[in-house]
């Protein structure tokens, strides 16, 4: 009896959704407006409007019929920002919140035909370990709306798809689920991704019924961005344009509200463009629902799509990888520290020396540990400008957010720099974050991200190469085999490893390989004195000093002989790496670049 009751009540979800969408193909569908901006419009308490399901349930109620009576078809619930990481909540005073909101727009809809939906806002959050919290709270976030026995999810204002792909996998085909990612005025998310990247990144997510963008920009932006893009027509398509770009006065955003009628205007080229829901957000209220609702033919037209019987010509990409035509070979990489100051004399009496050495890229780091160091890109420039030689700076996500990463890859390429190494980057030293603030708006796979982005839309023929960053010494190796097939994924296509030094280190960069296929240089530092070992054991993270290692060396040595042990230690780890290291990237300390020939000698 029990296994038919639960077999009827999954029977009755799949018949919600699926009544769902045989009304959009008949019909447009009108969404509600902006609650958020609404709610502090008419009340001003300073709060969080999604603290009004507790504290406030009559101004739930009121807004939500507001939008009702003006002609919406779906209402978003009140729970845009609920959730335990972005408000001073516990789990269950959230869960609590969340349960109100639907009941309250529950309660809202009565016996009409309105469609409810459970709203889920963007969390913002730093690092790989808060995404794995965040991802658990939309699980957890979905599973509660389910409880309530939500049929109509919508996740809206996001800039990928990352952090919620176990809750869409959860929800299933439990709900119907809406997609809405935010753009700014020229078709980037936060994320950096583009516009036809996000459409893109849901085609092989069966669960996903409708996408689109909402938030950010105004209609006009909108209607441009969208109207440029191929769907697939897999999915239906939303738009909920801001109403306009707002003041700020006193910390308030301040809408102009005069624009209700060329806000319906492009709101109507959307709709005829090929949206299948529409609406609004920031700043729209119930008039700019009552207008769209009064002007806008919600009639469903056919769309076909032409069959267009096209030849196609071949596309020769060049490949500028620093690897290009070198199968079968080790691969040698050198790294030179660009100067703290302005004097490059030692950086570029080292780049000369190595001319003639055999060094296949020459890598730059993007000030390490935080601190400040000549621009690797434009010292790389300057390197390659004379001396002839493959490239490579770093680049990281710390300093900079994703519209100067574009204009720096940019600047780059018409340079005729295409090799990268993508980088997280090091955090800001704790004595200076008083005044110097960490930009982090994504990590290194959000970068590859955006470069694979802009190989296809702007580099065309001549795409970028870059690669990632290998932390053998991670103490949780699956989570770095994992990060390793993630950058794969985004486009990587080789990996510089954290200093090999010991035998450990060495048997788990095997297993990386082993389990990956990464093209793989491993590092190798000849540390050259008692007092540079025991610098990079105590002052540099990632890189592990043994005391097997400082035992090589001792605090009376001459500079010879602390070379001669740095060259011994350096040809050690070579030959324990020799049998899966596709090359090995070196990294002399001071720049004593010298050193390098006696380490390969006999090789």
């Amino acid at each position: 009896m029990q296994q038919s009751i639960k077999k009827a009540g999954k029977v009755m979800i799949q018949q919600g959704k699926q009544e769902l969408i045989n009304k959009i193909k008949k019909q447009k569908l009108l969404m509600d407006g902006a609650f958020g901006t609404y709610y502090a419009g008419l009340y001003d308490t300073g709060e969080l409007p999604e603290l009004a399901n507790i504290k406030y349930p009559e101004r739930v109620l009121r807004i939500h019929r507001e939008y009702i009576e003006a002609g919406a078809q779906i209402i978003r619930t009140n729970t845009f920002a609920v959730n335990s990481l972005s408000m001073d909540m516990t789990w269950e005073e959230v869960a609590k919140t969340l349960a109100e909101g639907y009941r309250l727009a529950k309660k809202a809809v009565g016996v009409s035909d309105v469609y409810v939906a459970a709203d889920i806002g963007q969390i913002s959050h730093y690092g790989q370990v808060e995404r794995e919290r965040i991802s658990e709270e939309y699980v957890n976030i979905c599973r509660t709306f389910l409880a309530e026995g939500a049929k109509l999810f919508v996740f809206e204002t996001f800039s990928d798809l990352e952090d919620i792909r176990e809750a869409i996998r959860l929800i299933g085909d439990k709900a119907f689920i809406i997609v809405q990612f935010s753009v700014n005025q020229f078709g980037y998310s936060q994320s950096g991704l583009s516009a036809r990247k996000l459409m893109q990144s849901t085609e092989s997510i069966e669960d996903i019924d409708a996408i689109g963008f909402n938030c950010g920009i105004g209609p006009g932006h909108m209607q441009q961005i969208m109207s440029k893009l191929q769907l697939s027509g897999k999915h239906f398509i939303t738009a909920l344009p801001n109403a306009g770009y707002p003041h700020v006065v006193s910390n308030r955003m301040i809408f102009d509200h005069r624009n209700v009628d060329y806000f319906v205007e492009k709101v109507n080229d959307i709709a005829r463009d090929g949206a299948d829901i529409i609406g609004g957000c920031c700043g729209t209220t119930p008039e700019y629902i009552r207008k769209m609702k009064e002007k806008i033919s919600f009639r469903q037209e056919k769309r076909e799509v032409e069959a267009v019987s096209v030849t196609a010509l071949p596309v020769v990409k060049e490949d500028n990888s620093f690897f290009a035509g070198k199968e079968g070979k080790k691969l040698i990489a050198v790294e030179l520290a660009p100067p703290l100051g302005s004097d490059d004399e030692n950086l570029m009496d080292a780049a000369h020396l190595l001319q003639k050495s055999g060094v296949d890229v020459l890598t730059f780091p993007d000030s390490p540990s935080g601190r400040t160091r000549a621009d690797s890109i434009l010292m790389a420039e300057k390197v390659a400008r004379e001396t002839g030689m493959c490239v490579m700076p770093h680049i990281c996500c710390r300093d900079k957010n994703a519209i100067a990463m574009r204009s720096q890859l940019l600047g780059a390429h018409i340079n005729k720099i295409h090799n990268f190494l993508v980088v997280t980057g090091d955090p800001i030293p704790s004595m200076a974050r008083s005044s110097v603030k960490s930009v982090f708006n994504f990590d290194a796979v959000g970068l590859m991200h955006i470069m694979n982005d802009m190989n296809e839309e702007q580099f065309g023929n001549h795409p970028i190469c870059y690669g990632g960053a290998i932390n053998q010494g991670r103490r949780n190796i699956e989570i770095e085999i994992s990060r390793v097939k993630k950058k794969m994924a985004a486009g990587a296509t080789f990996f510089l490893t954290q200093p090999v030094s010991t035998k450990e280190s060495a048997e788990r960069l095997r297993r990386i390989k082993k389990e990956t296929g990464a093209r793989i240089l491993c590092g190798i530092m000849p540390f050259v004195s008692l007092k540079n070992a025991m610098f990079m054991k105590n002052e540099m993270t990632g890189i592990d000093v043994t005391d097997e290692v400082l035992a090589r060396y001792r605090g009376d040595m001459t500079r010879e002989e602390g070379e001669q042990a740095g060259i011994m230690l350096a040809k050690e780890m070579m030959a324990l790496t020799d049998d899966f290291a596709d090359g090995y990237y070196f990294s002399f300390p001071f720049n004593r670049v010298s050193m390098l020939g006696k380490i390969l000698e006999n090789k």
